[in-house]
């Protein structure tokens, strides 16, 4: 789809943004960590993919850090397209577009939490160095994933260190 401007989220989406997750997810309510992602503007990257004025994605990249060694690092997520919309690269548009940003911030290691067949797709692969901030399902060890974006660097070991909004161990159990 060529017609996909990706922008910065303002406050004014917010509205569109609390519709638009739960027709992604209807079997997940993922609106009360966006909303405490959101308001925490600092401590994320959060981008709009929109189809005229209509958002019709969303990510958010929250700042990070990984214990063991201070390096800064992101997690993405939450990230959805309106059911209608996907599978036309509009997910892959957003994350490319916030991959760009952070390397351009000297951010290196991004992290994720999601289907590892999608993820791929995008360079991400199998995490082992770093851990999540809470033990993860044991079924889920490869839905942790990373990948970096400064070329030849090691990818940290140590537990990644998040913002209040991620330490809710329910966001990181089945």
């Amino acid at each position: 789809m060529t017609d996909i401007e990706i922008r910065s989220s303002r406050q004014a989406d917010r509205a569109q943004l609390d519709a638009l997750y739960p027709q992604a997810f209807p079997e997940e309510d993922l609106l009360p960590v966006l909303g405490r992602l959101l308001e925490a503007p600092n401590d994320i990257l959060s981008l709009v993919a929109c189809h005229g004025e209509q958002p019709a994605g969303h990510v958010i990249f929250t700042r990070c850090t990984v214990d063991a060694t201070g390096e800064r690092a992101a997690l993405l997520g939450p990230l959805c397209v309106a059911p209608e919309l996907q599978r036309q690269g509009i997910g892959g548009k957003l994350i490319r577009e916030g991959l760009a940003l952070l390397a351009a911030e000297g951010i290196g290691p991004v992290y994720v939490l999601g289907d590892p067949a999608y993820y791929s797709r995008h360079g991400f692969s199998t995490e082992t160095g770093a851990a999540t901030p809470y033990p993860l399902p044991a079924d889920w060890g490869d839905a942790w994933q990373s990948q970096c974006l400064i070329p030849a660097h090691k990818m940290p070991s140590g537990t990644l260190v998040v913002p209040k909004p991620w330490q809710d161990p329910v966001l990181w159990a089945a």
